[in-house]
C-alpha cells in the first residue's frame, strides 16, 4: 500500500484465508495499529478504522469496490458505518437499517450499536429517534418501528411457544383487516401490536407465529404487508436472512438494477461470508436455478469478481 500499489493476487488469496479463518482478520487490525486504533474503538471492543486511513484504503482498493476495505473492518464497525451512511447518506436506503437490525444476532446487534456510538459519540437509537422527531406523517410510522427495531436484544435461544404463536398470528390477522382498504400500509405500520410482535419476539417464534398465519389464511404475512417495504423487509428478514439475501443478490444481477441494488452484493457476500454463506448459496440456486458462484462470475469483473468468489467459496 501507501501509495505504491496493492498486490491484488495476494489480496484475494488473503481474502479466501479469512474466510475460513476469521480470527484471522482480528490479527491483521492489530498487526497496523496505524490504520486500526484499539484506543479508538476500546469502549465497543473493536479495533477501529481511522476516517482518514479508510478513505486512503478506499483509494488504494478501488477495484475492489470497496470490498476488501468492508471485510478488513471489525462486522460491528461495519455495521455501524452501513448504519450511519443509511441515516445521514444522500439518498440512501434506509432499509439496510431494517437489514442489519433483523438479520443480526442479539449480540452482534449490540455490538454495533456500541460502535456506533464509538464512532459517531451518539446513540444509533438516539439518530433514529431523532428522525422520528421531523418525520412527514407519511415516514413516522417506520421510524417508530425502526426504534424499535434497532433497539431490540431477542431471545437467541430454540425455545418456542405454539400457544404464543397462535395467539400472535391471530392478533397480526385482526390488525390487517382493521386496517383500511386505502391508506392501509401507513395505519399497519404504526399498529403498537405490529411494532411489538416484530421488535421483540425471538426469530424461531416469530417463525412460528408466520406459519401458523400462513396455514389460518392461506398466503404468507409478507403478502399482506404489500405496499410498507419496511414492514415486507422486516419479515422477511426476520423469517429466513438466507433467503432474504440470496433474493438481494439476485436483484443486483437484473439489468435495471440501480446503485443501491448492486451495492448489496458486495454487503450480502461480506457480511454474511463466514456466517450463513452456505445457506444463501443453497437458498440461491434453489431460487434461481443457478449456483452463485457462476452468477457472480458471469456478472463481474476483474478482482472484485475474484474477491467476491473468494469470499463465497466454490
Amino acid at each position: 500500500m501507501g501509495g505504491l500499489g496493492v498486490d491484488e493476487a495476494a489480496l484475494v488469496a488473503a481474502l479466501g484465508r479469512w474466510r475460513r479463518q476469521p480470527e484471522r482478520r482480528g490479527q491483521f487490525r492489530r498487526g497496523f495499529p496505524g490504520f486500526f486504533s484499539a484506543s479508538g474503538g476500546a469502549s465497543a471492543g473493536i479495533e477501529r478504522c481511522e476516517d482518514e486511513y479508510l478513505r486512503h484504503l478506499e483509494d488504494e482498493f478501488a477495484r475492489f469496490r470497496d470490498a476488501a476495505v468492508l471485510w478488513a473492518l471489525h462486522p460491528w464497525e461495519r455495521d455501524a458505518r452501513w448504519a450511519h451512511h443509511a441515516l445521514h447518506g444522500a439518498a440512501h436506503p434506509r432499509g439496510v437499517l431494517v437489514e442489519v437490525a433483523c438479520t443480526r444476532a442479539a449480540d452482534d446487534l449490540l455490538g454495533a450499536r456500541r460502535a456506533y456510538q464509538a464512532l459517531h459519540h451518539r446513540s444509533l437509537e438516539e439518530d433514529v429517534a431523532y428522525q422520528v422527531k421531523d418525520a412527514t406523517a407519511g415516514l413516522l410510522g417506520w421510524l417508530q418501528l425502526l426504534v424499535g427495531l434497532v433497539t431490540a436484544y431477542r431471545y437467541e435461544g430454540a425455545r418456542v411457544s405454539e400457544e404464543l404463536a397462535a395467539e400472535e398470528a391471530k392478533a397480526l390477522a385482526a390488525a390487517v383487516k382493521a386496517a383500511p382498504a386505502t391508506a392501509s400500509a401507513a395505519r399497519l405500520v404504526q399498529n403498537e401490536q405490529v411494532v411489538r410482535i416484530l421488535a421483540t419476539r425471538s426469530k424461531p417464534q416469530f417463525r412460528a407465529t408466520f406459519k401458523i398465519y400462513e396455514e389460518l389464511h392461506g398466503k404468507p404475512l409478507e403478502e399482506d404487508f404489500a405496499g410498507e417495504p419496511c414492514l415486507q423487509e422486516a419479515v422477511r428478514c426476520l423469517d429466513s436472512p438466507p433467503k432474504y439475501f440470496a433474493e438481494e443478490i439476485g436483484r443486483a444481477f437484473r439489468e435495471d438494477a440501480d446503485k443501491h441494488a448492486k451495492a448489496a452484493l458486495t454487503r450480502a457476500v461480506v457480511s454474511r461470508a463466514d456466517a450463513d454463506m452456505e445457506e444463501i448459496k443453497d437458498a440461491y440456486a434453489k431460487q434461481h436455478g443457478a449456483k452463485l458462484a457462476d452468477a457472480v462470475a458471469k456478472n463481474t469483473n476483474g478482482h472484485y469478481k475474484n474477491a467476491l468468489l473468494a469470499m463465497i467459496g466454490k
